[in-house]
């Protein structure tokens, strides 16, 4: 089956229309900025435009940067704070026309990882961690998704959380090496390895794609890889999510 699955984040919102039998993409991504305001009006206008570039009439899967409970967002991440307690299914349903399916960003691209890449068939405790303007994670049981693991809200020392010290927009603000980076995040997933003792931990979202530039400098014992899906489980696995939901 043809669905839309659209991925929002903190610098950018893609689209791609997904066959959810395969988990491959059918068209080129289409992305647009995330608008500089971050709120809800503004950004639920670039969900309409990618509706609208692709001539899209069906249900849609949206995966986002934050706790989703129902639909409803429980936190606002790394956006607006008015984000916080909104109804996004509803919203986009307003502004599409649409069904829309709204469920985390991270979960939404560990769904697909497992399904299609590189988590497939994969047992035990393995979790997604997905490295852009934050740090996304989701968690799976022997395949069977544990919803809104946010692991990159762990504090850590004189930073609120550790996204703030270790994600990939921390990265390019701070102009850090891959070396000087690559010692932050692994310092991150010292912990996280520590708290949840994983058999697995998979790398997702645009940094995981110079998995070469800084593994070296990962130490922990658990096994980590680059997801084979790279920038593009966060749009499969929301398209899977909505059939999903569907069925």
């Amino acid at each position: 089956m043809t669905l839309l699955g659209i991925d929002i984040g903190g610098s950018g919102i893609k689209g791609a229309l997904v066959d959810t039998n395969t988990g491959e993409l059918l068209t080129e991504r289409y992305r647009i900025e995330t608008p500089k305001s971050r709120k809800p009006e503004e950004m639920a206008l670039v969900v309409q435009q990618i509706v609208k570039h692709f001539d899209y009439h069906g249900p849609i899967g949206c995966g986002f940067p934050t706790i989703i409970k129902n639909g409803v967002a429980k936190a606002h991440g790394n956006l607006s704070k008015k984000w916080l307690g909104v109804n996004i299914e509803e919203l986009f349903n307003d502004y599409t026309g649409m069904p829309v399916t709204v469920i985390n960003d991270a979960d939404a691209a560990g769904y697909a990882t497992m399904k299609y890449g590189t988590g497939k068939d994969e047992m035990g405790l393995v979790l997604m961690i997905t490295i852009g303007t934050g740090l996304g994670s989701g968690a799976f049981f022997n395949g069977e998704l544990i919803p809104n693991f946010e692991l990159g809200q762990i504090p850590y020392k004189k930073y609120s959380k550790f996204e703030l010290y270790a994600a990939a927009s921390i990265k390019e603000k701070e102009k850090l090496s891959y070396k000087k980076w690559g010692k932050r995040f692994n310092k991150f997933l010292e912990h996280v390895d520590l708290i949840t003792s994983p058999d697995l931990i998979i790398l997702g979202g645009g940094t995981s794609k110079d998995f070469d530039e800084y593994k070296k400098y990962i130490k922990i014992d658990t096994r980590v890889v680059p997801a084979e899906l790279k920038n593009y489980a966060g749009i499969i696995g929301a398209a899977c999510a909505s059939f999903a939901k569907k069925r």
